[in-house]
């Protein structure tokens, strides 16, 4: 794992209409690492997503990838968005999808080369999509879907990840299988990986890191470091217990302004 970060946020800080949605919010990830973005709707996860793809501008403080200004981003970020509207009728197959991921100048070739249909086929076998390359996409169940979706984001090889709720609409062993490949691909592709979640618990046993968003505030670092009563006290402005059970952890705090809901959530269509 590098030493230097792949992802440097320093600073940011973000306001609509008078609301601070995000409040000088600071970390770093490495190659390699897995970080969980965590909080509940409304605490300025997407929009935080979004500062560092670059299709948002924060008001204060910068974003670096790879060490590179904002406008030299886009080749190094792979993105999942939360939401995927498609069409069951669209004729277009899960390795048409991931295709599309391809930026065909930077390797060299058409789309319908040998060495293209290699890379896709090496893409879906890489998040073990093989037996539904052929599927039309409108059929693939949510897990499927994730895994398709996953390997057209990283087709690119970006250094950095981006994944916005991808465990949202998953049952429990889907989330789990999903989890575990995106830990492997790390670990094989060097890649970081900063996937944001309403909770951690599904990704406690892989997360190197943590940051923890809410009302626009964060704390980062380990899960030992952050998930903590005095830690997450001190940022959701008022007392938190912080209780752990049989390898599951529960953070009860009293609901108040840090449940602000904050709409904006960017959709990928096909149709």
């Amino acid at each position: 794992m590098s030493y230097s970060p792949v992802l440097e946020v320093d600073g940011v800080t973000v306001s609509f209409g008078g609301l601070r949605v995000l409040d000088d919010v600071s970390f770093e990830i490495r190659a390699g690492e897995f970080t969980g973005l965590i909080g509940s709707n409304g605490v300025g996860k997407t929009t935080l997503l979004r500062i560092i793809l670059g299709t948002q501008r924060a008001d204060h403080g910068t974003v670096r990838i790879g060490g590179s200004p904002s406008e030299q981003r886009v080749r190094s970020l792979g993105y999942v968005p939360q939401k995927v509207i498609l069409d069951p009728d669209v004729p277009m197959r899960a390795r048409d999808l991931v295709a599309l991921g391809l930026d065909g100048s930077r390797f060299g070739f058409g789309r319908r080369t040998k060495v293209h249909r290699q890379v896709v086929d090496r893409a879906l076998v890489d998040v073990g999509a093989e037996d539904f390359a052929d599927s039309r996409v409108g059929t693939l169940s949510g897990g499927e879907l994730q895994r398709v979706l996953i390997a057209h984001a990283l087709i690119s090889q970006p250094k950095l990840l981006l994944l916005d709720e991808p465990l949202a609409n998953l049952d429990p062993r889907s989330a789990q299988e999903v989890v575990g490949l995106l830990h492997r691909l790390a670990e094989e592709h060097d890649v970081a990986i900063l996937l944001s979640a309403h909770e951690m618990n599904a990704l406690l046993p892989v997360m190197d890191r943590i940051v923890y968003l809410t009302a626009g505030r964060a704390a980062s670092g380990t899960t030992d470091e952050v998930v903590r009563s005095d830690v997450l006290s001190r940022l959701y402005g008022h007392h938190v217990d912080v209780l752990r059970l049989r390898g599951r952890v529960l953070v009860v705090a009293e609901p108040g302004q840090d449940d602000r809901e904050i709409p904006d959530h960017p959709t990928l269509t096909v149709s």
